[in-house]
């Protein structure tokens, strides 16, 4: 891409590189936390240490500079989106409550128990405007994340409160087997609640839950780095999921 837009793009100033905690090895298994930007690369294939290497090598000499922007789960509305993190507990929630069921956390049993960070959709487009436009940011990866801590086992039933449901305890379940037979529950769904007539594809993303829910182990990054050159916002990420939740009602996307 960068090779293609270069050449016509005179005013060409900055290019940010969308990155994550892959950088770390974080999908692979338990990795060092609190991850830093400094922290060294793993054993190779990996795509995106060699886009910051082709990036780093291409902007020597240039006017232009890059930025490498490192989130945690991106949390937001998005439609059709195969990682979206609110929307798999929010379908979960509204196909549980239809069912009678109580809000019973899915994931491994170590998984309830972990550390975990979220990164706010709104925080991570705000984050990224910023290390594109202040010439501090020059040439600099950035851990981005809502600056919070939380475990499931403390957010799970807050989340059930939040759709009037009980809690259960947890049971490992894998969502893309148990959910893959509810697309005539969530057609009736649509219909009985008056949603918007979003097929169930466009609000399925079991597989992702699944990942997910599956880290019984600590997943966090430091986000001191950020703030140390000048990016000092952060995000309640307990308020953030209700928020989400909330606007999904509004959209009629959930009951």
């Amino acid at each position: 891409m960068i090779e293609a837009i270069e050449p016509v793009a005179t005013g060409l100033r900055h290019v940010s590189l969308m990155q994550g905690y892959k950088v770390y090895g974080a999908h692979l298994g338990p990795f060092k936390t609190p991850a830093r930007e400094s922290d060294p690369y793993f054993m190779p294939p990996e795509f995106m240490h060699d886009q910051q290497a082709f990036l780093t090598a291409r902007q020597l000499g240039k006017e232009w500079t890059w930025s490498a922007i490192r989130p945690s789960v991106v949390t937001g509305f998005a439609l059709g989106n195969p990682m979206n993190l609110a929307m798999v507990i929010a379908v979960y929630a509204a196909v549980s409550k239809q069912l009678g069921l109580p809000l019973r956390f899915p994931g491994k049993p170590g998984a309830y128990d972990a550390l975990l960070e979220v990164t706010d959709a709104g925080l991570l487009a705000r984050a990224t405007v910023w290390a594109a436009t202040d010439e501090r940011c020059a040439n600099q990866a950035f851990n981005i994340n809502n600056g919070d801590l939380f475990r499931w086992s403390e957010l799970w039933p807050r989340i059930a409160g939040y759709f009037e449901l009980d809690v259960a305890p947890p049971l490992p379940l894998s969502l893309t087997t148990v959910m893959a037979d509810k697309e005539p529950l969530w057609d009736a769904m649509v219909a009985e609640h008056g949603l918007a007539p979003h097929g169930y594809q466009e609000v399925s993303s079991w597989g992702f839950g699944d990942f997910v829910f599956s880290w019984d182990y600590d997943m966090f990054a430091d986000g001191s780095k950020a703030r140390r050159f000048g990016f000092h916002e952060f995000v309640d990420t307990g308020a953030m999921f209700l928020e989400i939740f909330e606007d999904f009602r509004r959209r009629r996307i959930i009951p």
